[in-house]
């Protein structure tokens, strides 16, 4: 009769601490699990004729033991007595098998990489941030979903977590006779995980972070706290790990108008979020009452988020604001993002530099005054051996090209422009300074746009399908 009972997971919280476990294997494979093994403490012995390079370093430096030897009947015998735990991680299926039937004869659970058949238990894919630790398993059905699956959810934990962990753990025994009503105690941590001070005790800020945690508990209304944050230049797993942290904390969020619905929905959903984005020839609020707005909200206690495309000091005016925020003694953090030069270059295809002709490069802003005149350092632009990438310069890019021609670069010098760049409806049109207006006009090409100048655009690159 076949069995077709599911394989027990490895518990998570067991601790390993000087357990015997033995690995069958000296690969790649074997490695991953000795890796996990070694994470928990536990003390590994390892069947294998020959270690990879990662495997010999822990070999020579006395954290694993080696028996270099072949998995057959007698070595694996042999070896077992003591284990308390068995993986048989080699890149043969025949032989991890065997070795899992000897493994169950003696009763010592097993697992057979990638093989949940002979195996007596799996171990789950495993997010470990100091004392948190976090499986995933499908059951031992589809390990590379697992693993997938971790990555994702990993990607929403932000470094410091297992410090976050020490320092609530440290706290427990004060807040417990600050709180003894357990209520009001859920409510403090949850309170202190929201705000500012959890932000603190990742960062090791542990006076901080206590003097938050004391207000907390002592009914005291926290000041606020502001964050500039970069979201990338549209695709929305372009936003850093810090980036998408902060977008689930806010309490409220301040966001331009190039940003898409899809960076927006990774905004925490009880949020309030509030347009303040300027379109051409209207603007929805000017730049001294979004400082203003950014002040308000953090001295009435908010963590506020100013979402931003790109990075915040790249043509951001994120420095003006920093200046209102300082003079209202309002503490901020500023978190970067991949400028739009960066992130429509790179999906274009076009490198910014390049060793044959581009030894610099240089970002402008092509925004006209008022009154429809351009004053740009046309001398410096219009120079060989640079790139010059233009920000909000499509209703000016006609101007923009014969300027750079009557300072010096031919009009046949390459050039391209980049229509919502990085995300899925990205365009791309390569010409020259003479035929790129002609283009875009014909192509109905609208903001938000890039121009990029200079011969890195005949270096242009499209990956293969």
């Amino acid at each position: 009769m076949t069995d077709t009972s599911e394989p027990a997971w490895f518990p998570i919280a067991l601790r390993l601490d000087d357990v015997r476990v033995l690995v069958v294997g000296g690969g790649m494979i074997a490695a991953n699990k000795v890796r996990l093994l070694l994470a928990h403490r536990a003390k590994v012995d390892v069947i294998a004729t020959r270690l990879d390079d990662e495997m010999r370093r822990w070999e020579e430096d006395g954290t694993i033991t080696h028996i270099a030897t072949t998995a057959d009947e007698g070595a694996l015998r042999a070896a077992l007595p003591g284990c308390r735990l068995v993986y048989a991680a080699t890149d043969d299926r025949e032989t991890n098998r065997a070795v899992a039937a000897i493994a169950r004869e003696m009763n010592i659970p097993v697992c057979a990489v990638d093989d949940p058949q002979p195996s007596t238990f799996i171990t789950p894919a495993q997010i470990h941030r100091g004392l948190v630790r976090i499986a995933i398993s499908t059951g031992g059905a589809a390990p590379v979903l697992a693993r997938r699956l971790r990555e994702q959810v990993e990607s929403s934990i932000p470094e410091g977590t297992g410090e976050l962990a020490i320092f609530m753990q440290q706290q427990r025994e004060y807040v417990g006779r600050a709180c003894p009503d357990i209520s009001r105690r859920r409510r403090v941590w949850e309170t202190f995980l929201d705000g500012a001070g959890a932000q603190a005790a990742r960062q090791n800020e542990t006076a901080r972070a206590r003097a938050i945690l004391d207000d907390i508990i002592a009914g005291t209304t926290t000041r606020g706290e502001v964050w500039l944050v970069g979201a990338g230049p549209g695709d929305p797993d372009l936003l850093t790990l810090r980036a998408l942290h902060m977008m689930q904390n806010a309490d409220s969020v301040l966001y331009d108008q190039l940003l898409s619905p899809a960076l927006l929905d990774r905004v925490r959903r009880d949020a309030e979020l509030v347009f303040v984005g300027k379109r051409r020839n209207r603007h929805t609020m000017p730049q001294e009452e979004i400082n203003a707005e950014l002040v308000r909200r953090a001295q009435a206690g908010q963590r506020v988020l100013r979402l931003k495309g790109g990075d915040p000091f790249v043509f951001g005016r994120g420095g003006e604001e920093i200046e209102a925020l300082l003079e209202s003694a309002i503490p901020f953090q500023v978190v970067p993002g991949i400028t739009a030069a960066n992130g429509c270059a790179a999906y274009a295809g076009i490198p910014l530099t390049h060793r044959d002709c581009a030894q610099a490069c240089m970002f402008v802003t092509g925004h006209a005054r008022a009154d429809g005149t351009l004053h740009l350092p046309w001398d410096s632009m219009a120079r060989p051996g640079q790139t010059v990438v233009i920000y909000m310069g499509v209703s000016a890019l006609p101007a923009l090209c014969a300027r750079l021609e009557e300072h010096g670069l031919p009009a046949d010098w390459p050039a391209a422009i980049v229509e919502r760049g990085t995300r899925a409806d990205q365009r791309v049109l390569t010409g020259t300074l003479a035929s790129l207006p002609r283009q875009a006009a014909s192509a109905g090409v609208g903001s938000p746009a890039l121009i990029i100048v200079g011969e890195v655009v005949r270096h242009r690159v499209i990956s293969p399908a």
